[in-house]
């Protein structure tokens, strides 16, 4: 890891670690789809609780139960392109963290301009890929569906931005990660070429980024959760035969790391 100033905390990534453990936050997920079954399992795998609802009619309610709230447009449903501006208008009542990962913007007419007015809500982080960054920074025109065809360090800059317009924590996800309040950025290397073969792991660190700012501040919470994933994607690569079996061992290794 190469951090570049200071995250502004004294906490470690492994103390964020311990404290979602110890504190079991509930993260309530309005997910893709594709890849809900990873994100609530890797969830319990870190020691936190996943809920998952998209409606208007529940979700705005049941958020009052949550200590933090992921927004991913993955797979949008009209449920859910209904049900989450109320859903994140009721966190914000609460005073409730919430996530945003505008997945695959960029083309698509219905969630680019509602990421763009969802990253004007007050995320706690936000946190893509580099070509969805660089859509909200209003720098490029998108991926390839949820595949970036930009560099994390082609996004640092625009994040910089990014970060001091929505007062958000922006996250950049890549074979680096680049990490910002708008002042402190923090690049983290490692990982592994697998977690890029199993659907749903970059919606799984946005639930991860969840679960760690319910227990922390922005910024330590996205160093932590990026940190956490890379750390497990190792391990679980070192003992996996090919995707199918480190889709498998990427839950023990979220329950394992930092122990």
């Amino acid at each position: 890891m190469t951090n570049e100033g200071s995250t502004g905390s004294p906490q470690g990534w492994q103390e964020v670690v311990a404290a979602v453990r110890s504190e079991v936050p509930l993260v309530h997920c309005v997910t893709a789809a594709v890849s809900m079954g990873l994100v609530a399992d890797g969830l319990l795998a870190a020691g936190a609780r996943p809920m998952m609802t998209e409606t208007r009619a529940e979700a705005p309610t049941v958020s009052a139960a949550a200590d933090a709230l992921l927004v991913n447009l993955g797979t949008l449903s009209t449920d859910a392109m209904d049900g989450i501006p109320a859903t994140v208008e009721a966190v914000q009542r609460r005073s409730i963290p919430w996530v945003l990962d505008p997945t695959a913007i960029g083309l698509a007419p219905v969630r680019t301009p509602l990421a763009r007015e969802l990253a004007k809500l007050g995320p706690a982080v936000i946190r893509g890929n580099a070509s969805e960054v660089l859509v909200l920074a209003e720098s490029g025109e998108g991926g390839r569906g949820a595949d970036s065809t930009a560099s994390s360090d082609a996004a640092a800059g625009p994040a910089r931005e990014l970060a001091r317009r929505t007062g958000a924590v922006v996250a950049v996800s890549g074979e680096v990660d680049v990490i910002t309040d708008g002042m402190t950025a923090v690049t983290l290397a490692g990982g592994t070429p697998l977690l890029t073969r199993v659907t749903g792991t970059g919606c799984l660190l946005g639930a991860l980024t969840a679960a760690c700012a319910a227990v922390t501040d922005p910024l330590p919470a996205a160093v932590a959760a990026s940190t956490w994933l890379k750390s497990a994607g190792e391990q679980a690569a070192r003992r996996a035969a090919g995707p199918g079996t480190f889709r498998i061992q990427l839950l023990d290794a979220l329950d394992e790391v930092g122990r």
